[in-house]
Formats: structure tokens, sequence, C-alpha cells
């Protein structure tokens, strides 16, 4: 382990008012693309450490580099999100969300306060001349909203110059302290299909003189994912379960008009392109059979988030210089989707596990419930391990 990497320990002022910025945040939840007054604190915050970051033009989110641009070394990013979920905030602490209906339910307020951490660390020791390598931090919108806000600053430019991107995203799984990396596919693809089949309709004494649209419904609910479990290598996890099928108003009616609407999940990335294809292909196939009409409206969300070795074992680097090798755990895939994929199209990196679980905590949390709360020594963490990555790398 390279020993230019200095010891974490965050001062005890940037500490406690890093602890006071989430918890501002999370009094004031915004949804995706509303995050004007996130965007706000953000920028004023960084502006007060000599720093010049640059708003999206959609008004939300934000970019900020530190470090002139070198030509023969690119920037290392790391990125935040900004948005809160539509839900209430259901706890009783001090700083529970004064929105109604809304929440930091995801921890995007921890990530928010995670990346600003790191930049005050990082532009303090640019001052010093002691930073080795130029950063570009990404606070970025609408990671909720799919396809996500990453779309957006990709396409301001965001990646421009950038070698490697790094993120970390809340586990209640995991006890502060500890991280979970994966390398290869974290998180899944997620799509979403809406489904209409019509027909003429008629009298269930006559099917034969009509199109029996339920039992077409019924054989492309169920057949659509026998087909792809033969049609697709099994262990891409390429599966379709649907969550509403809605058809008829009486018993002796064959409807005109059937909807069915379902997920697209996937754990790998060839057969997350190949899927629209092969899922449309399939479709009319089982609707020929029942002269039935169709139409289908595939909503693309997200690709997996796939891990690049490379960049998993930066972050175990870092993770064990400043914290020891005991403080890194495996992670398992999980099925939820993460815009921080897209990022991954287009440049290696890795997204870690950061375990938010107060230490001795046996309850079982998860992500998007309104009781969502964090033990907030993962921010100091967070920013100790960010600043080491970046050390090192």
């Amino acid at each position: 382990m390279p020993d230019a990497v200095p010891a974490g320990e965050l001062p005890a002022g940037l500490n406690a008012e890093l602890i006071a910025f989430r918890r501002d945040l999370h009094m004031h939840p915004e949804l995706g693309r509303e995050e004007f007054r996130t965007t706000a604190a953000v920028k004023t915050r960084l502006e007060q450490e000599g720093l010049k970051p640059v708003v999206l033009s959609g008004g939300t989110g934000l970019l900020c580099d530190i470090g002139p641009s070198d030509g023969a070394l690119s920037r290392i990013a790391l990125r935040a999100d900004l948005d809160g979920l539509p839900i209430p905030d259901t706890k009783t602490v001090d700083y529970r969300s004064t929105v109604p209906g809304r929440a930091h339910a995801c921890g995007h307020d921890v990530h928010t306060a995670v990346v600003l951490g790191t930049g005050i660390v990082l532009a303090r020791l640019a001052c010093q001349g002691k930073l080795t390598r130029p950063v570009r931090l990404i606070f970025q919108p609408a990671e909720e909203q799919m396809p996500g806000g990453a779309l957006d600053v990709i396409k301001a430019g965001g990646l421009d110059g950038v070698g490697r991107i790094l993120a970390l995203h809340c586990d209640p799984k995991v006890e502060v302290g500890r991280i979970g990396l994966r390398q290869g596919a974290i998180t899944s693809a997620c799509d979403r299909l809406v489904l209409s089949l019509d027909g003429p309709g008629g009298h269930t004494a006559r099917p034969h003189l009509t199109t029996d649209l339920v039992m077409a419904a019924a054989k492309v609910a169920t057949e659509l994912p026998a087909a792809l479990a033969r049609r697709v290598d099994p262990r891409s996890g390429l599966s379709v379960v649907w969550g509403r099928i809605q058809s008829g108003h009486a018993c002796n009616v064959i409807p005109q008009h059937a909807e069915l609407e379902g997920t697209v999940r996937c754990l790998e990335l060839p057969a997350w392109r190949e899927a629209p294809d092969l899922i449309h292909e399939v479709i009319d196939q089982i609707a020929a059979m029942y002269r039935a009409k169709w139409e289908l409206t595939y909503h693309r969300g997200v690709p997996p988030v796939v891990n690049e070795a490379d960049s998993v074992e930066l972050l175990r680097d870092a993770m064990t210089a400043r914290f020891g090798a005991h403080t890194v755990e495996d992670t398992e895939q999980s099925l939820g989707g993460e815009d921080f994929s897209w990022y991954l199209e287009q440049v290696p990196g890795a997204m870690a596990r950061l375990g938010v679980r107060p230490p001795g905590d046996t309850s079982r949390r998860d992500l998007h419930q309104g009781s969502f709360d964090v033990d907030e020594g993962v921010i100091a963490v967070g920013v100790d391990l960010f600043t080491a990555a970046v050390l090192l790398g």
C-alpha cells in the first residue's frame, strides 16, 4: 500500500458541519429536476472554498473541477445524487422532513454530503500542492426518474476529460464503517412494458367467431416469461414480471381491449440490449395465434451498473488504507436499478455499498421507506474513502 495516503480523521469542525449540512438537506427534500435549493446550497459551500461550480442548464445539478486539467492525466470523477422521494418521512427526529409527502429515504442527502466534504478536503489539499490528480465533482439531479439525470450530466459534457468515475450508495444492511464491493454487475437493468391487445369482441358463447382477448392476454402473461427463459442464456437473469392485467366488464362478453403492464429486469448488458427486439418477436407470435392486434410501449429504464475491476480494487485499496482490510466485504447483486450505469457505459468506474447501519442494530431496514435513516458517522467514512481513492488513483 502506498505511504502517500495520509491518515483520515476529518477535522471535528468539518465533520460537524457536514452532519448539519446533511440534516438540512434531509429537512428539505426536493424531487428530481426540482432540486433548486439543494443545488444552491452545494454551490455556495463550494464557492466558499474558492472553487467555481457550474450549474447544469436545467437549473439543478452542478459540476465542479478541482485542480487544473492535465493533458497527461485524466480527471477522476466523484458522483452524488441530489433528489429525494415522493413518500412521507415517518421518523421522529429533529431533522425530519418539513415537506409533506417527501423524504430523503434513499440516502441521497448522505451521498451529497460525502462528495461535498471530499471536495472541501481536496480543495484544501490542492492549495497545499498535495493533490496528485485533477478531480471532478458531479452533483446529479433526478436519479430516481428513469432513465435518470445521469444522461443530463453526460449531455452537458460532465464526462469530458474523465478517465474514471466512482460512487457510493447507502446500504442499511451493512454496518457503518464498512463497505461492500463487487466486480461486474452490482445492480440490475430495469425497463417497463405497457402492452395493449385489441379485437372485435363478442359473446362468450361464440369465441370462435371473434378474438378471445382474455385468453390472448393470459397467454402473453404466462408464455412470454416462459419463452424468454428458453431464448436467452439463463445466467443473464432476463425476466418479465407483470404487475397489472386489465380486461372486460361482464362474465359473458368477450372484451374488445386488454392491457398488461410489467417490468423487465436483466443482470447482463448483452441480454438487456437484445431484450426489446426479442420481446416484440415473442408477443407478435403469441398474438397472431389469437388474431389479436397489439401495441407495445417499451420504456427503456437503465442498464445494470457494471463495476470495472480496476476501479473496484482502487476502492478496496482506499478503504484498506484508511480503515483496514476487515472493513471491506463482498456484496450481492441487487435487482434494483441505478442510473450510475449510464456513466459506466462511457468510462470505467465502480459503485460501492456504503454501510449506514448503526453498530448493534439488528432491525431489518431498507431503502425507499419513510423510516429510513443512517448512522451519521458514515459521512466521515465516505469522505475518507473518496479522498484516499483520489490520492491513490
